[in-house]
Formats: structure tokens, sequence, C-alpha cells
């Protein structure tokens, strides 16, 4: 039987705590590609570099680092190196969350719905960003990968995969969730560096969850995997026969 290939990518980068373990979870599965930026892009979302060139090193004969966005590594991968015959995507492990909100900011989640466009199924990876080890996660990961490939996949879906911090190595349980919500801090910070110039800093401080049974969220306040089935297609149908109604 015909071993499947696999693309593995992130936003972590490189040096992403989160990479080596998904690869060594996935090769237990199939033949693995790995294309990860060449240094950190968390909060990347759906950027593709069209303005300037792209510059790819290959570490190994199936590690490759490139120097553009998550979406630019699933792209390079599945189109160049791949030749569009890879059978699933697998984005992470990523160090933090991706829930709720996160999923629009998210360079990881993004990379698995670049995938998606051009056809390919694709799973993002996420844990609890303090978590020292990934091994809990990684074999859960390659669970799931499994069972996707046997599954497959509804067309334009992904999957949306958190994890949360193990205990003894193991999670409570795997749950499917809506979306949560996940609030970030709205004020920016106005600083002068040491030259007396004046810089502005955009991240906030600290996350507060919205705990509602049932989203991705509440799963994971509740010690369990969370699994979200995210669409392409963002159209909300409701609002579209609204809109129908309007005079325009």
């Amino acid at each position: 039987m015909k071993k499947p290939i696999i693309l593995v990518t992130n936003d972590d980068g490189i040096h992403g705590p989160g990479l080596r373990p998904l690869i060594a979870a996935m090769q237990r599965l199939g033949r693995v590609v790995a294309v990860v930026p060449d240094q950190e892009r968390s909060a990347d979302s759906h950027c593709l570099t069209l303005h300037k060139p792209i510059r790819v090193h290959a570490l190994g004969p199936s590690l490759t680092t490139v120097s553009g966005s998550p979406a630019d590594c699933a792209r390079f991968g599945i189109l160049w190196l791949m030749k569009g015959n890879a059978d699933l995507v697998v984005s992470g492990i990523n160090r933090g969350y991706n829930l709720g909100e996160d999923i629009i900011y998210s360079g990881t989640v993004a990379a698995a719905r670049e995938a998606r466009i051009l056809g390919i199924p694709a799973i993002a990876f996420s844990q609890e960003p303090d978590a020292a080890s990934y091994a809990a996660s990684a074999a859960c990961a390659l669970r799931l990968a499994r069972q996707t490939l046997r599954q497959s996949l509804p067309k334009g879906v992904i999957l949306n995969v958190n994890f949360p911090k193990s205990r003894a190595g193991k999670f409570r349980g795997i749950q499917a969730a809506r979306l949560g919500r996940r609030i970030y801090s709205s004020s920016i910070s106005r600083r002068r560096d040491p030259r007396g110039r004046t810089y502005f800093w955009l991240g906030g401080k600290g996350v507060k969850w919205i705990d509602m049974p049932g989203t991705d969220v509440g799963a994971i306040a509740r010690g369990f995997v969370s699994v979200t089935p995210l669409r392409l297609d963002q159209t909300d149908g409701e609002s579209l026969e609204s809109l129908r109604d309007w005079r325009l």
C-alpha cells in the first residue's frame, strides 16, 4: 500500500519547538517533506510574498526553509517541491493556542488554509504555550492525521486543533467544538527608544477568555483537545438573504 505524502509547515520557523516532534510523528504515517519559514512569522495571517524575491535553502533531503510567510511555505511546498502530489498538510505544532479570533491572525492556520485552497486536506495544530513537552500533542496529532486520511475532509474545510496542558502525557479527551471568544487588550503603548525617538507597541497585556460550553475555548479550559472545522467560504447566509432585501 502506498504511503501518504505529508507536507509539514509552521509559523514558528525552523527553530520552533513543535516542528521536529510533529515531523517525527508524521514520519510514522508516511513520507514527510517539511517547508518552514527561516524565522518566526507568528501573526502573519494569510499574507503572500508578491513584491520581493523568496529565498529558499535546502537543509536536507526533506527539510527546506523559505524567506517568506507560512502561506508561502505551503504554496511553495505543494506546487514546487511536491508538484501537487501531497496527500495531507499539517501546520504546527504552534507554540501557543489558536482559539477563537486567533485564527484570523494565525500564520499556522493560514498555512493550512492555503493548502486547502490548493485542494489538499490540511490540519493546523497548536498547543498550550508554557508546556515544555510536545510529545503528547505530537502523538495526538498523529491520531488525528491518520483519521483525516481515512475519513477525508469535506471540500473547502480544514481542521483547527488545540492541545491543552497534558497531565502525565495524557489529555482528558478530544472534543469537536465551534470557535469561542478570545479578547485581547485594545491598548497601544507609546515609548521612546534610547535615542529619544518615538515608537509604538501594539501588543497588549494578556488575553481574556469567554468560557462557553461547546467552544474551543471551553474545551481547552476543561483539559480537552479541541477540534474545530473551518470553512474557506466565509459567506454568512443569513446576512446574504437580508442584503437581498436592501434597496441598492
